[in-house]
């Protein structure tokens, strides 16, 4: 089993730009897939982006795709996402997610908010 924890979550202005972290402790993080997902207020989880295990293939949704890049260091068990050019519509809590096999683990989740 793989504990997350994200951090990095903040307020910034529309255009800004934050860094979110993931850290892992726990059972071996290379063998995981991961994964950034949001949920906004009122609103359901959606996927933003995923990293897999080596860290040599991503995947972005449309809406954050070109601003937003998943990546991750496994010798520091950490996954990143560096967020440009921020809008009002990207303000949500951010959660970490990791995948082996057929488990799923979860993050608390760090909360971003972007002004207009």
């Amino acid at each position: 089993q793989v504990q997350l924890v994200e951090s990095g979550g903040g307020w910034v202005q529309a255009g800004g730009s934050l860094r979110l972290s993931c850290a892992a402790s726990g059972r071996s993080f290379s063998g995981y897939d991961m994964g950034w997902f949001r949920q906004a207020p009122g609103k359901e989880r959606e996927f933003v982006a995923r990293i897999n295990w080596s860290g040599d293939s991503t995947y972005y949704a449309d809406s954050v795709k070109g601003r937003f890049t998943i990546s991750r260091d496994n010798a520091r068990n950490t996954m990143y996402l560096q967020m440009n050019s921020l809008k009002p519509e990207d303000t949500a809590i951010y959660y970490c997610k990791g995948r082996r096999g057929a488990l799923d683990y979860w993050g608390q989740g760090t909360q971003v908010t972007v002004s207009s």
